[in-house]
């Protein structure tokens, strides 16, 4: 999942991303409201952390701007704002969720978690295919009743196709949404990636669910 970051406290801001990018989201991250517009314009995201008060435009014009051209992405506000009022002008404007500073990293999170659920297919946290699980909450991959251990960016893959399952996703789709724009890997990251996740979730499995179609990128499904 692609995650924007906007938050002018520049210690918080690489610390978000450190964090969110370990969990195995793509992180893209800016200081102030009008990057955070110019970003939203330049790509797609399933979540936006959004800081308040911010310089050239606050986190409240910002999500105004969004909602006023039917961009719909959840946004999560950060701010040291803790008065009813704040809390209700944000929700008012089109905010998911609200969390005061300071707060654990724990608790982001969770909200997090829950608030890009609410953009996918199923409101489910676990996504199966065949004998295939995987469970965003824990992060638990299991195939056949085994228990498979993947790197946050293969599990990340693996959500992303799930949650997209039988439907075939182009190279750039893929990298559109796990690398963020300072991304500077060969361009044959994608298939480098969906190498290292066949190799744990097929070659030792039948029926096998990730599939290529030629000239046109990768799709999980049974055949």
């Amino acid at each position: 999942m692609r995650i924007l970051i906007a938050e002018d406290q520049k210690d918080l801001n690489k610390i978000l991303v450190k964090k969110l990018t370990a969990e195995g989201y793509s992180v893209d991250n800016c200081f102030d409201g009008q990057e955070a517009l110019d970003f939203l314009d330049m790509a797609s995201y399933d979540g936006v952390i959004l800081d308040i008060m911010m310089p050239k435009l606050d986190g409240l014009s910002v999500i105004k701007h969004m909602r006023a051209k039917g961009d719909h992405t959840p946004v999560l506000f950060l701010t040291a704002r803790d008065s009813i009022d704040d809390k209700v002008t944000g929700l008012d404007l089109g905010a998911n969720d609200y969390l005061v500073k300071p707060f654990s990293f724990e608790e982001l999170m969770a909200r997090v978690r829950a608030m890009t659920r609410k953009t996918a297919t199923s409101n489910s946290p676990v996504y199966t295919i065949a004998d295939l699980s995987l469970d965003t909450n824990t992060h638990a991959v299991t195939r056949g009743g085994e228990n498979i251990k993947l790197s946050a960016k293969e599990f990340a893959l693996l959500e992303y196709m799930l949650r997209n399952k039988g439907k075939v996703l182009s190279r750039d789709n893929i990298e559109n949404n796990l690398w963020n724009f300072d991304y500077e890997g060969g361009t044959n990251a994608v298939d480098v990636y969906i190498r290292y996740l066949r190799k744990k979730i097929d070659d030792n499995f039948e029926p096998k669910l990730i599939h290529t179609v030629r000239g046109v990128g990768y799709v999980i499904r049974e055949e």
